[in-house]
């Protein structure tokens, strides 16, 4: 089923990364590889639910209009492609860190298709820009995305955005500049100047508009008072599948446009995710993977950095750190070998397309408006990519 994702192509027919899961996980679910309750148990509904309210929120801000309106302010003013892909690197992997990446995925891959079409620059460069930015930017914050949430809330810090702070935000920012200048080396060819572009779109509903800014504004009060919730030390002022409800209900219960919305939305990147968490419990069932690993691996920064990197392109690294996680705190880690599991199941997805959920949302969402990026194509960049950023963490988890 891997190659079968990587090729993605049976004959003369293209065949779609949500269409393989699916086939696997029926595959697992008709030959008894796992029973039913136990494939129903293992979708997260946390996972789906938050999927589907910022599915709501993106697709409401791209009908709007809003969504334009913000790139303009972000991005059009950029006189070089250079600079295009230093901001798209800056802003997305900043925002991704308190926003998650998978948000940013959903709402960042038409406006990058968008900046695309207006500067006539490759969608592959911007889609890559954008899919690096918001893997690499999310490791550097408990809720940058799920599987560094589990390590915050399972491992009981008291303080948890200063602990990913303290270890994850330098060598973050100096994989950021990594990142940036292998796109100018693969896709120098590119990195041109740019026309100039002070038109700043308006959106042609206003009410519309308004509701989908109240969205934003929700979610973005309810990540705010996580943090500070997160720094008085009294846990988590509300859930994540929580928070994107919340930022849903105004789109939902308000708009006019509600229906045409929620037929939008990426239906197929959440049957993806329902089949992906079926496929992946029954990989785990059988305990092959598992037996990779022994107490070296689990007590040693790089090894649990390049073992992080590895599985997580077969298994995802959300079930990855559900069982990995224990078995470092059964071994006594310190706090540098959790940061050392965050960053390597993270930036696992800049190896890979399968390596992050938030990859396959961008090709998802790409291939709808006929835009892709193929394996190799991603490969190409994210194997020295990857390489050089696990070098820059593995340096700074050894000191800090």
């Amino acid at each position: 089923m891997f190659l079968l994702i990587a090729v993605r192509q049976v004959g003369k027919f293209r065949v779609r990364i949500w269409q393989i899961m699916l086939g696997g996980a029926l595959a697992v679910l008709v030959t008894g590889q796992i029973a039913v309750p136990d494939a129903l148990r293992a979708v997260n509904l946390d996972v789906m639910v938050f999927l589907f309210g910022m599915f709501i929120v993106g697709e409401g801000l791209v009908a709007s209009g809003y969504l334009e309106s913000i790139a303009s302010r972000l991005f059009y003013n950029a006189n070089t492609v250079g600079h295009l892909v230093g901001v798209i690197l800056v802003s997305m992997g900043m925002l991704s860190a308190f926003l998650m990446n998978d948000t940013l995925a959903i709402i960042g891959t038409p406006l990058m298709l968008a900046l695309s079409k207006k500067f006539h620059i490759s969608p592959k460069l911007l889609l890559l820009s954008l899919a690096i930015a918001i893997t690499t930017g999310s490791v550097m914050s408990p809720i940058g995305n799920p599987q560094n949430l589990l390590i915050a809330v399972n491992s009981g810090m008291t303080s948890p955005f200063i602990t990913f702070v303290w270890h994850l935000a330098l060598p973050t920012i100096i994989n950021l500049v990594i990142a940036y200048a292998i796109l100018k080396i693969v896709y120098n060819h590119e990195f041109t100047p740019l026309p100039p572009e002070n038109v700043v779109p308006v959106a042609s509903d206003s009410r519309f508009t308004y509701i989908c800014q109240c969205s934003l504004g929700i979610i973005i009060v309810l990540v705010a008072a996580n943090i500070i919730f997160s720094l008085t030390g009294a846990g988590f002022f509300l859930t994540i599948p929580i928070i994107a409800l919340c930022g849903a209900a105004p789109i939902l219960l308000f708009s006019e446009k509600r229906a045409e919305v929620f037929l939008g939305i990426d239906w197929y990147t959440l049957v993806f995710f329902a089949a992906m968490f079926i496929l992946m419990e029954s990989v785990w069932q059988t305990g092959f993977f598992q037996s990779f690993v022994d107490g070296s691996v689990v007590s040693s920064i790089p090894m649990i950095l390049v073992t992080s990197v590895v599985i997580s392109q077969f298994i995802s690294n959300v079930p990855f750190v559900a069982l990995f996680q224990p078995m470092i705190l059964q071994a006594g880690g310190s706090t540098a070998q959790l940061m050392a599991l965050a960053a390597g199941s993270t930036i696992a997805g800049n190896l890979t397309i399968l390596g992050a959920a938030s990859n396959v949302i961008i090709i998802q969402n790409a291939e709808k408006q006929g835009e892709t990026l193929t394996f190799w194509e991603f490969a190409r960049v994210g194997l020295p990519l990857t390489i050089l950023q696990v070098a820059v963490y593995w340096a700074w988890l050894s000191v800090v």
